[in-house]
């Protein structure tokens, strides 16, 4: 199946809602080894946006990105630094080179079948009071994402659509990363939160998602603009019929899952 490929403009039209939860992960991350010049990867760093936040959180910090989309990277290496560099890696293979300081992954596991059994290979590269940080989605559940599949699936599309989407299966409970992570010698911290974005303009919910869940359908029918228009046209009607625009905004709720986990010094 070919990868999706992707549009750092369009990821980057929510950028104020889509950074908040990594905000909020980097709250929770503690002071890390290191220091003055701490190792660390953030594995999908997308268009280095939110990159450029750890090197504000760590100046001195020796800090690559990781990403296997060559839009991404080339959007990304604007923010590069002396200390801040890029890199393509795939995360369903990339291991780390040497002891890491932290390694950090906001909004990208979702897109790696069985993710959590790559855990261990970063798990084992944290020098003593290093940190593994995690978000990921947990809406797939959302009328967002299921009436997209459901759409994919339909006797209209599943022939050039079907399997292409991620299914509710993508993400792990908190539960279950809550288990994955917790061992002797480390400690995890697990939570989630659901975001009100209160999103401004026309289809706003349509717009959101072309940004991300809808990028293998933008793909698979890029060279069919008939179709992709088509497709485009009837699931911005199911969207508009679940997320009304009102007075001030279309609100539109967004579940996250996070996990902060420290390796014992």
């Amino acid at each position: 199946m070919t990868a999706p490929t992707w549009d750092p403009q369009q990821y980057l039209r929510h950028a104020d809602h889509r950074t908040r939860p990594f905000h909020d992960l980097l709250a929770r991350i503690p002071e890390l080894p290191g220091a003055p010049a701490p190792r660390i990867a953030d594995l999908g760093c997308g268009a280095g946006n939110v990159t450029a936040l750890l090197a504000e959180r760590w100046p001195g910090a020796r800090i690559t990105g990781y990403d296997n989309s060559p839009q991404m990277l080339e959007r990304a290496r604007s923010h590069a630094t002396a200390l801040l560099d890029f890199a393509e890696a795939d995360a369903a293979t990339w291991t780390p080179a040497g002891s890491h300081d932290l390694i950090v992954s906001n909004a990208l596991l979702q897109w790696v079948p069985r993710h959590a059994d790559r855990f261990p290979d970063w798990l084992d590269a944290l020098s003593p009071g290093g940190i593994f940080a995690l978000q990921v989605p947990g809406n797939f559940d959302q009328p967002s994402h299921a009436l997209m599949r459901e759409l994919a699936e339909s006797p209209r599309w599943r022939s050039r659509l079907g399997g292409r989407l991620r299914h509710a299966g993508a993400v792990l409970s908190p539960a279950a990363y809550l288990d994955r992570l917790t061992a002797p010698g480390r400690t995890a911290d697990v939570w989630e939160t659901t975001y009100l974005h209160l999103l401004s303009g026309e289809d706003a919910v349509l717009d959101w998602v072309k940004g991300t869940g809808l990028r293998p359908v933008l793909t698979a029918l890029a060279d069919d603009e008939e179709a992709r228009d088509a497709f485009l046209a009837e699931y911005r009607d199911l969207l508009r019929a679940v997320y009304p625009a009102g007075p001030h905004g279309t609100v539109f709720p967004f579940r996250r899952i996070f996990a902060v986990t420290r390796r014992e010094k």
